[in-house]
């Protein structure tokens, strides 16, 4: 596809101004008599410094990103599956498939984001540290669905019901947030 040539001497314009905007800057910062810059400390990322603004929002983020995984697993991958999608000859089974391989990816995904979320608060951490395994068991399923393995989606919703089992021992009680399609796409 063509691109306009106004987009183009505009991005060539940008590139310029800010190529010699940093080269002004460099010299101006200069200490050395050969005009080499002088070493600048550049600031880290914040990081929390107490336990406590680690663990801020923790069972939020968690609760969060489960939900959304438990979800994805229900609405395309244990529902189906329950109605014989996933059978041979079963209409539309391909489509339901390829969105149940999504759903998945997609879930794997979100599980480990609620993991690392649970680190961040010790009972949580503590409720969810048998799963893991279980957890990163799910990272071939997705792979399984697209071939029409249907134990794949009884160990999704397993390790699903078992995570919500954790977080509402955990006090992080975890309901059911169906994402939209568009979430399934882009991964998040």
């Amino acid at each position: 596809m063509p691109v306009p040539i106004r987009r183009l001497a505009v991005a060539l314009t940008l590139c310029c101004a800010l190529l010699a905007g940093s080269a002004g800057a460099a010299t101006a910062h200069s200490d050395g008599p050969h005009g080499v810059p002088a070493a600048t400390a550049v600031a880290a990322e914040p990081s929390p410094g107490t336990t406590q603004e680690r663990q801020k929002f923790a069972k939020t983020r968690f609760v969060a990103n489960a939900a959304l995984a438990a979800g994805a697993t229900y609405q395309w991958i244990w529902k189906p599956y329950k109605g014989g999608k996933f059978k041979n000859g079963a209409r539309h089974r391909k489509a339901t498939l390829v969105k149940a391989a999504l759903a998945g990816a997609f879930a794997y995904n979100r599980l480990k984001a609620a993991v690392r979320n649970a680190q961040g608060d010790p009972t949580l951490s503590k409720a969810l540290a048998p799963l893991n395994t279980a957890i990163a068991g799910l990272k071939d399923l997705p792979a399984k669905l697209r071939k029409g393995d249907g134990s794949a989606a009884g160990a999704f919703n397993d390790t699903i019901n078992k995570v919500k089992e954790a977080g509402k021992s955990a006090g992080a009680p975890v309901k059911d947030k169906v994402p939209k399609p568009s979430e399934l796409r882009s991964g998040s």
